[in-house]
């Protein structure tokens, strides 16, 4: 199935709630069965940042001494600093090399908790399939778990390590700051501003983050935007590839180039869009960071030409106020990584939250809804069924059935009725009302008209959802013979993409030979075989009868022909009062279940 078809752009929730929702998502991580081994790195992430700081720190002092050396022409005490240098140089490559090192596992560690326990929940209780039936910023599931993870996470560390560092170096150089550059008198008074450069460089820091947060805004809402064109582009492009061959047969390749060039003028114009975004901030960023270095130093050189400051002291206090304004800048710095963030985090929740809500649906236990149970007796039980659309229409009601173990029955009718019908035994379609009672601890198999074949060995293929280490070689072999495509058995450690170099009738037949393969004792088809001719349809149902001869089988079938094969026919029709009739075929007790109105 194509992926689903992503939904226009949606505002953006509040900072606030994006990261509420989460910290409860995705913080659990640290509290996993691993949480010892998460909790060490953390600590030793920790523990590295802060050594990081203090190397900053410790470089502070040095450019002190070293331009006061300079000032007092001192050869040895600037071959002292040079050997200092040379140690806090071989310090801080070390201490890089270990922090992003830890830095990059917790990342791609949390990274990979997270998917897992996302695909965990997507691929349970076939939320996958159900979550295309529910409203919601839920759309292509697959780039949010694969894409939007890996930046929610690694942008959360990323950021988390930049706060923490601004944070403890804002603490550390307000303190140098505040000592070096000393008091200043305020002009027409006899008051000193002890720590005046502190001062100045909240000032500075706070002005240029409040400039640059009114001109960052446009980002955000351009960010979001572009990235719901962009998925739109490539929700195109895959289902394009999924549908090569119809879109060959049919010559349209002209209409998906159209489509493709409009959907990506969407994308150009959500690129000028963020590009005119960045142009507000990009531009106040350049003047700021180019000013930073200079106005301490054009502040504190009265101090230095009245001798209250050495050179040392001017350049130690100039990159004191740089480092300080630096670390009170962190939140117009990061704006276009927050943005990013946001978006991405804000994609996972809402994922998460749809298939919360599936489970709210779920456990309502709404009398809308069709009850699944099961049942110690060997036979599937329909009580009462009702059908229903996703959009409350009737498609089918109170069928009672019962079918008992080794009976074959074959439906047929409405297409939309037995579709909804298969896929309801199957617990894909809640839509209706009653109960399906399904025989408990037995194998059951449902075999949709258009398999799936994952890209594997076709070893793997043919054993699929099994291991293939369960079956031996003479076991496949047999299973491909029974479907009539034994010539494939030379090549069951071979991969390929068979879903595209085989034909729909080979795949169908590779379907069947799961059958023969696994042998599950209850066997659900759905047009399994629409694609044979009537003598290879014929023979794939004796084949199934010879085999297994104790296997249930319903078959939703639209071909005629097979109904010897069956003990029962039953003929559903689809109406507002729905009627359901069942035809005895080759069994004498059929048992007829629904109001009877046979098709003939």
């Amino acid at each position: 199935m194509a992926p689903a078809r992503p939904s226009p752009e949606s505002p953006p929730a509040s900072p606030g709630h994006a990261v509420r929702r989460f910290a409860r998502l995705a913080l659990p991580y640290w509290k996993s069965e691993r949480r010892w081994l998460i909790a060490g790195a953390t600590l030793s992430f920790l523990l590295l940042t802060i050594g990081q700081v203090a190397l900053v720190m410790w470089t502070s002092y040095w450019s002190r001494a070293f331009f006061d050396a300079l000032e007092a022409r001192s050869l040895d005490a600037l071959l002292q600093q040079i050997l200092v240098f040379a140690l806090i140089l071989a310090l801080t490559m070390a201490l890089t090399a270990v922090h992003m090192h830890v830095k990059r596992w917790l990342q791609l560690d949390w990274r990979r908790w997270l998917t897992a326990n996302l695909v965990e929940q997507w691929m349970t209780h076939s939320r996958h399939y159900r979550l295309q039936f529910i409203k919601g910023e839920h759309d292509n599931p697959d780039q949010r778990i694969a894409e939007d993870i890996r930046i929610a996470t690694e942008a959360a560390i990323s950021l988390a390590h930049s706060l923490t560092y601004s944070l403890l170096v804002g603490w550390g150089f307000i303190a140098i700051l505040a000592e070096v550059s000393g008091s200043a008198p305020i002009p027409g008074s006899e008051f000193e501003v002890p720590g005046y450069m502190v001062l100045l460089a909240f000032i500075y820091a706070g002005g240029g983050a409040t400039v640059g947060y009114l001109l960052g805004r446009p980002l955000v809402r351009a960010s979001n935007r572009l990235q719901s064109v962009e998925a739109n582009l490539r929700f195109s492009l895959a289902r394009a590839r999924e549908n090569a061959e119809a879109i060959a047969l049919t010559h349209g390749e002209g209409m998906e180039r159209r489509s493709a060039v409009q959907l990506f003028g969407d994308v150009a114009r959500g690129w000028n869009r963020q590009t005119l975004a960045y142009l507000g901030i990009v531009s106040f960023s350049t003047a700021y960071g180019n000013l930073m270095p200079v106005f301490p130093i054009l502040v504190a050189a009265p101090q230095f030409i009245a001798g209250a400051l050495t050179l040392g002291g001017l350049m130690q206090s100039a990159q004191a106020f740089e480092r300080l304004a630096s670390a009170l800048s962190w939140p117009i710095d990061k704006l276009g990584e927050i943005a990013m963030w946001r978006t991405s985090a804000g994609r996972v929740v809402n994922l998460h939250a749809a298939m919360l809500k599936l489970d709210l649906i779920d456990s309502r236990g709404e009398t809308s809804r069709i009850r699944i149970g099961h049942s110690t007796r060997p036979e599937l039980q329909l009580r009462a069924l009702s059908l229903q659309t996703p959009a409350g229409e009737p498609l089918l009601r109170d069928l009672d059935l019962c079918v008992r173990r080794g009976e074959r029955i074959l439906i047929v009718g409405d297409a939309h009725v037995t579709l909804a019908l298969f896929k309801a035994v199957a617990g894909l379609w809640p839509w209706g009302g009653g109960e399906i009672c399904l025989p408990d601890g037995q194998e059951m198999a449902f075999l949709p008209q258009r398999p799936f074949l994952p890209t594997d060995t076709l070893r793997a293929v043919l054993c699929y959802p099994q291991p293939p280490e369960r079956y031996t070689t003479t076991e496949l072999r047999r299973a491909l013979e029974c479907a009539g495509i034994d010539w494939l058995a030379p090549r069951l450690d071979e991969s390929d993409d068979w879903n595209h170099v085989m034909p729909l009738r080979a795949q169908q037949r590779l379907s069947t030979a799961r059958l023969f393969l696994q042998r599950p004792a209850w066997v659900f088809l759905e047009d399994t075989t629409d694609a044979f001719d009537s003598r290879s349809e014929a023979h794939i149902m004796e084949m199934l009868h010879h085999e297994m001869p104790d296997m249930s089988l319903l078959s939703v079938m639209r071909h005629g022909g097979l109904e010897h094969f069956f003990h029962r026919r039953i003929e559903l029709h689809r109406s507002g009062a729905p009627e359901t009739a069942a035809e005895q075929a080759n069994a004498p007790s059929a048992v007829v279940a629904g109001p009877a109105e046979v098709g003939r």
